[in-house]
């Protein structure tokens, strides 16, 4: 499948191309579970009725929250972002959600107790710490705040709960990542 280079597009209008490798009928299955319904109800709010391209991202999170009644958010965040941290901490506050926060270097380990190869013996980033803590605090919805590469593949492997990306680490780029491609 290349659907970059498809024409015309079969799939934007409510036709297939006849290449897709799953059985719609499962599919369809899948997405009437209530559990996968109330994420595509949360989620269709936010883009349907003219709301598309006229929220921020932590305005979407914030109502996607609410429409899902979380009411213990975690936050695994990149200590060297823990001024934003405290910022948005702040701001879930101030709309009625308790934010739980979790510092990537939770627990203080060293490199070298992490990382066999390694013999640092400077604090690591600890992103299956981070999932363990997550759960313990009993969260319900998870942001992920700056989490380094592989670092934020491991803490996704380890999270039990619903999670979505915040701000993706990019430091050539302020965050921005997309702009590599321009």
């Amino acid at each position: 499948m290349d659907c970059v280079q498809c024409f015309p597009k079969y799939c934007r209008t409510t036709d297939s191309c006849g290449t897709e490798k799953f059985e719609t009928d499962n599919l369809l299955s899948d997405y009437k579970e209530s559990e996968n319904q109330q994420i595509v109800r949360s989620s269709a709010a936010l883009v349907d009725n003219g709301k598309a391209g006229l929220l921020s991202r932590l305005q979407e999170i914030i109502e996607f929250i609410k429409s899902m009644n979380y009411a213990k958010i975690g936050l695994a965040y990149c200590y060297g972002m823990e001024q934003d941290a405290k910022v948005l901490k702040d701001i879930f506050w101030k709309e009625g959600l308790k934010l739980i926060t979790v510092s990537c270097t939770v627990g203080g380990l060293s490199q070298n107790e992490i990382n066999t190869s390694s013999s640092n013996h400077n604090v690591s980033c600890n992103p299956i710490g981070q999932a363990q803590q997550l759960e313990a605090e009993e969260v319900e919805f998870v942001l992920l705040m700056g989490i380094c590469l592989g670092h934020d593949i491991l803490l996704h492997r380890n999270l039990k709960v619903d999670f979505t990306t915040f701000v993706v680490k990019d430091r050539v780029y302020n965050h921005q990542p997309h702009l590599a491609l321009r």
